[in-house]
């Protein structure tokens, strides 16, 4: 049998940090996005339960694949078996809108 690949996506989402464990990840077709394929779901079978698992197993109940953009993506690591799925929470207060990268102060470049 063919040894399969398991990798480990990092990525930045509405002001937490995702972090996915997956068979297949691709360049996607569409410009500027990375394609992750067969998202790993353990199966516990004990009795304490992650919140921030079962949080990423509902969020992505029934996906095939995902596109994340290429912007978003903080580290993909190709491991050798298989771990915790996880949501760790940033410093930053989720908002409606995602601000963009770059944040001048008006006064430091005044437009004139």
């Amino acid at each position: 049998m063919k040894d399969s690949k398991i990798f480990r996506i990092s990525f930045y989402n509405q002001g937490n940090i995702y972090e996915l464990h997956a068979r297949e990840v691709h360049q996607s077709h569409m410009y500027a996005f990375i394609e992750i394929e067969g998202i790993i779901f353990g199966e516990r079978s004990s009795v304490v339960v992650d919140p921030s698992e079962e949080k990423l197993k509902s969020e992505f109940a029934g996906v095939k694949r995902t596109y994340i953009p290429l912007q978003a993506i903080i580290r993909i690591d190709e491991v050798e078996r298989e771990g915790t799925n996880k949501i760790i929470a940033t410093d930053e207060k989720p908002g409606k809108i995602t601000p963009f990268p770059f944040s001048a102060s008006p006064t430091k470049y005044p437009i004139s």
